[in-house]
């Protein structure tokens, strides 16, 4: 895989700089549709192998990362005990940018402003390659899971309703 784009997002210069192998796939975003199904379908992907990436806050005050197939819903019970919380919330959409740098919809659970703990729906284990945001609206990723999970120190665990 390489790179062919010449979209740099912060995390295609992480991918780049640690000589991670992967693809940048790009879509058009004019028309506002750029919700993870809609994504899917304009990169001719499956929508199972497209990831969206979640930031929650526990109980404790500790921010959250989950990466979840665009279908899915995130469990927020699933979600608390892996992360060994009483309980998490999804974070407010006008926060997003303070907590990752990132804005919706551009979210990538690559080089965001601090490293928060991931989690990775396990059902990425299954998958050859997964697509996760670039960090910018109309950048996707193409990678192996495995890569990913090892870049971002994310447990893989069942997150998802």
């Amino acid at each position: 895989m390489m790179n062919v784009a010449k979209v740099k997002t912060n995390a295609i210069r992480i991918l780049d700089s640690k000589k991670i192998a992967y693809e940048v796939l790009t879509y058009d975003n004019q028309d506002g549709k750029i919700d993870g199904v809609s994504v899917a379908v304009k990169i001719g992907r499956d929508a199972r192998e497209v990831y969206k990436t979640l930031v929650a806050q526990g109980a404790s005050k500790s921010i959250y990362v989950y990466v979840i197939p665009v279908e899915a819903e995130l469990d927020l019970k699933k979600a608390a005990k892996a992360a060994g919380e009483k309980n998490v919330e999804m974070i407010p959409v006008k926060d997003i940018l303070k907590w990752t740098g990132y804005i919706r919809g551009g979210c990538s659970p690559i080089g965001m402003k601090k490293e928060y703990k991931t989690f990775i729906d396990e059902s990425c284990l299954e998958l050859e390659n997964m697509v996760v945001s670039a960090g910018k609206i109309g950048v996707q990723i193409v990678i192996d899971p495995k890569l990913l999970v090892d870049l971002t120190k994310a447990e893989t665990s069942d997150v998802r309703k």
